[in-house]
C-alpha cells in the first residue's frame, strides 16, 4: 500500500550516526542552545496558565462570556492533538529547521490574539499558538538529546523541564500584573520579544542531527509524506477532539453528563479511536505512533508514569492558590508568592537528581523516589486547613515539590534509553501526549471532585447559602466571602470548612496518582545511562524490549 519512490534515500534518513559521525554542543553552543529552548518552553507553559487572570476582560472587551471555555480548550486541544504528528515530523526532518516552523506559529497565534478584533479572531489565534505548541517542548527534549551524550542527558534534560515548568506557576502573577497594569493583550505580545530572542539566539548555533537526514527540497517531501500516516492523523484528531470536547462541557456545566451532546461526543470517540487503532496496526513501523514502539514495557511504563506524575502536578499548581485564596483569604498575587516553596523544591531536586543521575548513572532509584515524596507531600497538603500555620504548609509544599522535581524528567531518560536514535522524536511525542492527555482528564476529575463536595457539604456546614451562588463566586477571596451575610462568622467557618473538605478529596486523588507513579516506577528498567548504547537499532530494540 505505501510507495517509496527512493528506498535509498528514505534508508538513510532513518540510519544512526555512530560515534566517529556524532556532533555534540558544549560550551557557549550548548548553553545558547538550552537557554533558548527553555526560554521558548517556559512560552508554551505559561500560556497554558496566563489567560486565567486576563479572562474579565477579554469577556468584557468583546462581550464574550459564553466564548470563555474556547478560549483555554482551543490552545490545549490543538497543542495535544498534533503531538504524535509532530514526532513523525522531527524523525524525517531537520531538527533545526521543524522546531523553527512550529515556532513561527507559536508567535503567529500571539500575535492574532494580541492583534484580535472580536472572539472568533482570538480563538483563531489560539488555535494557530496551539498548533506551534504540539511541537515545541517534545521538539526541545529531541534537540537536547541529539546535543548531548546520552549519560549527560539527564542533567540538561532536568534543567529544561525544570526551568520551563516554572511557566504554569508563573502565569497568573504575569497575567495579572500584565493586565492590571498594562493591557491583557500583552500577554500574547510578550511571547513576541522574549520568543524573537530566543530565536536568534537559536539561528547562530549548529543544532546536530542523531540520524542521517538530507537537506530539505520539495523532492525530500514527495518522498517522506507516505511515511507521514497522514490517515492516521486524520483519524486520530477528531477522535481526540470529541473526548477533549466532551470533557470540556461535561465539567464545565455546559451540558449534562448524561445529556446526547455528551454521550454522542464519547461514542464518536470511542469509534473514531477503534479506527485508528486498527488502521495503525495495518500501518506497522510506518503508524503514527508505531506499536513496535509502544509495546515495550519501559516506553509504556513511562507514560503511566509520566501521566500520573505531571497530571499531580499540573493539577495540585492549580488548586493549590485556591487554598490561599479562598480558604486563607489571600489575594492573587500573595497566594503566588505563597506557592513558592513547591516551586523551589522542584527547582532544586530537578538539578540534584539530574546530576546525580549522569554521575551514578541508574534513574529507576529517583523515580521511586519521586513517587515517595509526590505522594507524602500530597497527603499532607490534604490535611491543610484555614488554621493551618507557615510552617505546615511550608513544609508540606518543600515535600511535594522534591518529589514532582525529581520525577520531571525521569520517563523522558528512560523513553530515550529504550528506544534507538531514529525513534526518539516519535517516542517523546507519544510521552508527551499521554502527558497533556492526562491533565486534561486530571483537571476534569478534580473539578467534578470539588464540585461535588460543596453540594454535598454547603447544606450541612452553611445552610443559608446558596449553592449555586457558591460555585458562580469560584474561589476569590472577596467574592466568597461577599456571600455571608454581616455578622454570621459561622457561616462564613462552614463555608470554609466545605472548601477545604474538596481540596482535601483533590489531594487524596493525586495522593493516588502518586502512589500509582511510585508502583510503576520498578518498571522503568534497572538501566546504567553511562554505558554507551548500542547504536544497532534491533539490539536496542531487543534490550529495551526484556
Amino acid at each position: 500500500m505505501l510507495s517509496i519512490t527512493d528506498e535509498k534515500q528514505t534508508h538513510q534518513e532513518t540510519v544512526p550516526l555512530n560515534d566517529s559521525e556524532r556532533e555534540y554542543l558544549t560550551g557557549l553552543s550548548l548553553a545558547v542552545c538550552l537557554g533558548s529552548i527553555t526560554l521558548v518552553s517556559f512560552l508554551v507553559l505559561l500560556d497554558m496558565s496566563i489567560l486565567g487572570t486576563a479572562i474579565p476582560q477579554i469577556t468584557t472587551e468583546f462581550d464574550s462570556l459564553p466564548d470563555v471555555g474556547w478560549y483555554i480548550s482551543a490552545y490545549m486541544f490543538c497543542a495535544a492533538t498534533l503531538q504524535p504528528f509532530s514526532g513523525k515530523l522531527y524523525s524525517k526532518f531537520s531538527n533545526k529547521y521543524t522546531y523553527l516552523a512550529f515556532l513561527v506559529l507559536f508567535e503567529l497565534g500571539s500575535l492574532v490574539c494580541g492583534l484580535a478584533t472580536s472572539s472568533s479572531v482570538f480563538i483563531a489565534g489560539r488555535v494557530i499558538a496551539g498548533l506551534g505548541a504540539a511541537g515545541l517542548f517534545n521538539g526541545g527534549m529531541t534537540i537536547i538529546a541529539s546535543a548531548v551524550p546520552l549519560e549527560k542527558s539527564p542533567l540538561y534534560t532536568g534543567i529544561l523541564a525544570g526551568c520551563s515548568q516554572l511557566g504554569i506557576v508563573a502565569g497568573p502573577l504575569i497575567g495579572g500584573a500584565l493586565t492590571q497594569h498594562v493591557s491583557w493583550r500583552w500577554c500574547f505580545y510578550i511571547n513576541l520579544p522574549v520568543g524573537g530572542a530566543a530565536t536568534v539566539l537559536y539561528l547562530f548555533v549548529h543544532i546536530p542531527e542523531m540520524v542521517k537526514k538530507d537537506q530539505f527540497s520539495f523532492k525530500l517531501v514527495r518522498e517522506v509524506l507516505p511515511e507521514l500516516d497522514l490517515i492516521g492523523f486524520a483519524l486520530f484528531s477528531p477522535a481526540a477532539i470529541m473526548f477533549l470536547l466532551a470533557l470540556q462541557f461535561g465539567s464545565g456545566n455546559t451540558y449534562a453528563w448524561r445529556s446526547p451532546t455528551i454521550i454522542g461526543l464519547l461514542c464518536g470517540a470511542a469509534v473514531g479511536a477503534v479506527i485508528f487503532l486498527l488502521w495503525e496496526k495495518r500501518m506497522g513501523d510506518q503508524a503514527m505512533i508505531p506499536g513496535t514502539i509502544i509495546r515495550r514495557r519501559i516506553v509504556w511504563t513511562s507514560c503511566v508514569y509520566a501521566s500520573a506524575l505531571v497530571c499531580c502536578n499540573i493539577v495540585a499548581s492549580n488548586w493549590l492558590p485556591t487554598y490561599f485564596q479562598a480558604v486563607k483569604g489571600e489575594g492573587a498575587t500573595l497566594s503566588g508568592i505563597h506557592v513558592l516553596p513547591s516551586i523551589l523544591g522542584s527547582l532544586l531536586f530537578v538539578v540534584i537528581s539530574g546530576a546525580a543521575i549522569t554521575r551514578l548513572g541508574y534513574y529507576l532509584p529517583w523515580g521511586t523516589f519521586a513517587g515517595v515524596a509526590a505522594a507524602i507531600g500530597t497527603g499532607l497538603i490534604s490535611t491543610l486547613t484555614p488554621t493551618s500555620s507557615v510552617t505546615k504548609w511550608v513544609i508540606y509544599q518543600l515535600i511535594f515539590g522534591f518529589g514532582r522535581g525529581t520525577g520531571l524528567q525521569i520517563p523522558i531518560v528512560a523513553t530515550q534509553n529504550a528506544v534507538s536514535p531514529a525513534e526518539i522524536p516519535i517516542a517523546l511525542a507519544v510521552l508527551i501526549f499521554f502527558q497533556n492527555f492526562s491533565s486534561a482528564i486530571g483537571g476534569v476529575i478534580s473539578n467534578t471532585i470539588f464540585t461535588q463536595t460543596l453540594k454535598d457539604k454547603i447544606p450541612i456546614y452553611a445552610p443559608s447559602l446558596s449553592i449555586e451562588a457558591v460555585l458562580k463566586a469560584g474561589s476569590g477571596a472577596s467574592a466568597i466571602r461577599g456571600l455571608v451575610p454581616v455578622g454570621r462568622e459561622d457561616e462564613l467557618s462552614g463555608l470554609l470548612r466545605a472548601y477545604c473538605d474538596g481540596l482535601r478529596n483533590i489531594f487524596c486523588f493525586l495522593t493516588g496518582l502518586a502512589v500509582l507513579a511510585m508502583v510503576v516506577s520498578f518498571g522503568l528498567g534497572w538501566k546504567d545511562v553511562r554505558k554507551k548504547q548500542n547504536q544497532d537499532e534491533g539490539d536496542t530494540c531487543d534490550s529495551s524490549a526484556a
